[in-house]
C-alpha cells in the first residue's frame, strides 16, 4: 500500500485581491518522483514556499510524515531537504569540506558524507574547491547537502536551469535511483516537458493557482492488452476534405486537421474499419500512425497554451 509522505489539504494564498493559490490538493507517496508544473506566475514556487514555510498560507493544511508544517514545524522539517534557489556554498573551500560544516551542524558523521558524495558522482572530485566545480557539479553538490541527514521528502524547484543536457541526465538519474532504491519522496517543479516526461512518475498541473490536470506517468502510454482503448491515430490521405467527410458521416467522428494531416481519435479495433471504407471509397491513403500523447501535449492542452505573465 502507498505510504503518503506530503500531503497538501485546500492550500490558498492571497496577495491582495490575487488568490495566487486556490484550494490546492496533492498527495505525494514515498519512492515517487512528483512533477509539479504550470507556466510561469501559476503558482509553483508559491506552493514550495509554503511547504517550506517562507512564506505563510493563507488556509488549508500541509502535512509531511504526519506532521503539520506550522503546528509541528520543527518535526516536519526533520524529514524535508530542499533547493529553491542555488544552494549557498563556500568557494575557498572543498566540496567535501563543504559539507563538512554543514554535518557538525547537524551531528553527521563522516561515513555519512562520503555516502553522498558517491551518490551524486562527486566522490573523485570531493577535495577539489567549489570555485573549480561547473554549475553541474555545484547542484549536484547541493543536493548532497540535502541528502545529509537522509530526508523522506525531498523538494527541488527548478532544478534543472542552467544546465547543460549532460548535466540534466546526470541529476535525472541520481534523482531516479533516490527515490526508486531509496524509496524518497521527489517533488520537483519544472519547465522543461520532456525532462519531465522522463524522469517523473506522476505529474500535476497548475494554472492560474488551480490544478487542472493530474497524470501518471506511465498510463499516459497505450497498455499493448487492451485494444478497445482509445488513442490518437494520424491518417495521411491524398484527399482529404473526401475523407474528413466519410469519417464524419459513416463513423461520427470529429476528425482535426494538424499540418495537413487528419487526426481522430478512435479504438484501436476499428482501425481497420476505417482504412477499409476509406480504400472502398477510393480514398488514396499514405499512412496511418498511432500518435502518444506527450507531457508537452497534455501541459499545453490543460494550460490552454502555457502562456502567462510573471
Amino acid at each position: 500500500m502507498a505510504n503518503t509522505v506530503l500531503e497538501i489539504k485546500n492550500l490558498t494564498k492571497t496577495y491582495g485581491k490575487r488568490k495566487v493559490i486556490d484550494n490546492i490538493s496533492l498527495e505525494i507517496q514515498e519512492g515517487e518522483i512528483f512533477g509539479f508544473l504550470g507556466p510561469n506566475g501559476s503558482g509553483k514556487t508559491t506552493t514550495i514556499k509554503m511547504i517550506l514555510r517562507l512564506i505563510e498560507k493563507d488556509s488549508g493544511e500541509i502535512k509531511i510524515k504526519g506532521y503539520d508544517n506550522k503546528k509541528e514545524f520543527e518535526k516536519a522539517m526533520e524529514y524535508i531537504g530542499a533547493i529553491v534557489e542555488n544552494p549557498d556554498m563556500y568557494n575557498y573551500m572543498s566540496g567535501k569540506d563543504n559539507l563538512k560544516l554543514h554535518a557538525r551542524l547537524r551531528n553527521i558523521d563522516e561515513k555519512r558524507i562520503d555516502e553522498v558524495l558517491e551518490l551524486v558522482g562527486l566522490k573523485d572530485r570531493a577535495k577539489e574547491k567549489v570555485k573549480k566545480y561547473s554549475l553541474g557539479m555545484k547542484q549536484r553538490l547541493g543536493l548532497a547537502l540535502t541528502l545529509l541527514h537522509k530526508p523522506r521528502v525531498l523538494i527541488l524547484d527548478e532544478p534543472t536551469n542552467g544546465l547543460d543536457p549532460a548535466g540534466i541526465k546526470q541529476l535525472r538519474n541520481i534523482l531516479k535511483e533516490i527515490a526508486h532504491k531509496d524509496g524518497v519522496a521527489v517533488f520537483v517543479s519544472s519547465h522543461i516537458l520532456s525532462e519531465m516526461q522522463l524522469m517523473c512518475d506522476k505529474i500535476a498541473v497548475i494554472d492560474n493557482g488551480k490544478i487542472v490536470k493530474t497524470e501518471n506517468i506511465t498510463h499516459m502510454e497505450l497498455p499493448e492488452d487492451n485494444e478497445s482503448i482509445d488513442e490518437i491515430i494520424e491518417i495521411k490521405v491524398k484527399d482529404v476534405p473526401k475523407a474528413i467527410e466519410i469519417l464524419k458521416q459513416k463513423f461520427e467522428l470529429q476528425p482535426q486537421l494538424v499540418e495537413g494531416n487528419i487526426n481522430i481519435t478512435i479504438s484501436n479495433e476499428k482501425i481497420p474499419k476505417v482504412v477499409k471504407e476509406l480504400a472502398i471509397n477510393d480514398v488514396e491513403i499514405h499512412s496511418v500512425t498511432p500518435k502518444e500523447q506527450s507531457l508537452e501535449d497534455l501541459f499545453f492542452d490543460a494550460t490552454k497554451g502555457g502562456n502567462k505573465d510573471e
